[in-house]
């Protein structure tokens, strides 16, 4: 019984991430006001990592209105990406949400016109690539997001084999469908398919593991609630 006692009277600045997310998710204003405090902080850094490198000249009403998206983030949908969230992968929540920082700081440069053209790990580059409309329509912060995101995943794909490396950039940054894949690898449609499935597991297992303001964290977002 006392040991019930104590558990009831802890003050929410001692609670662990999992007893905060417990009574966030059951909608506790307590548990609401903990989040914020817990984590304002980084999802302010996480925003400004991103938003001093690619665009510098941001007032603080921008960085304001990303960070209201990444709390309407948290509670659209019956709060569906903390619902996602699984401590099991060995993601702390506090990475969890500064990924969707990061995610939410890259979407608001992508809505202004100045986005990255890696958005996802199973997306596709900008639809207009190599035509003369999509030349005129990016900027050279487009191309330096790309190259750097792009120069990021590689390192990521460094104990990857040559055969997958090669897929990976057929697949993911050239956008080629399964059976020109094949054609260009010598390879039958069946084990394009089921190296896509081995490759994306491995890429999403890498991503997880990534800190909260890296270049290409975001993508963990998207991979996990793939």
């Amino acid at each position: 019984m006392a040991l019930l006692a104590t558990r009831i009277s802890k003050k929410p600045a001692d609670w662990t991430d999992r007893e905060l997310l417990k009574s966030v998710l059951r909608s506790d204003a307590r548990g609401w006001a903990e989040l914020i405090r817990r984590f304002r902080p980084l999802i302010y850094r996480c925003i400004t990592k991103v938003t001093l490198k690619y665009s510098p000249s941001l007032g603080a009403a921008d960085l304001d209105e990303i960070y209201a998206d990444v709390m309407m983030q948290l509670v659209r949908d019956d709060m569906h990406k903390l619902r996602i969230y699984n401590p099991s992968r060995g993601t702390k929540l506090g990475s969890w949400i500064g990924m969707i920082s990061v995610n939410a700081a890259y979407d608001f440069l992508r809505s202004a016109g100045r986005r990255p053209l890696l958005d996802k790990v199973d997306g596709s580059l900008d639809p207009h690539e190599g035509t003369a409309f999509g030349e005129t329509d990016r900027t050279p912060l487009d191309h330096l997001i790309e190259k750097e995101r792009w120069g990021h995943l590689n390192e990521l794909l460094a104990e990857f084999t040559d055969k997958d490396r090669t897929f990976v950039e057929l697949y993911y940054q050239k956008g080629m469908e399964a059976d020109e894949i094949a054609a260009e690898m010598q390879i039958s449609l069946k084990t394009v398919y089921s190296k896509k499935h081995k490759i994306r597991a491995h890429l999403v297992r890498c991503l997880q593991g990534l800190a909260g303001d890296s270049p290409i964290a975001d993508l963990a977002v998207a991979a996990a609630a793939a």
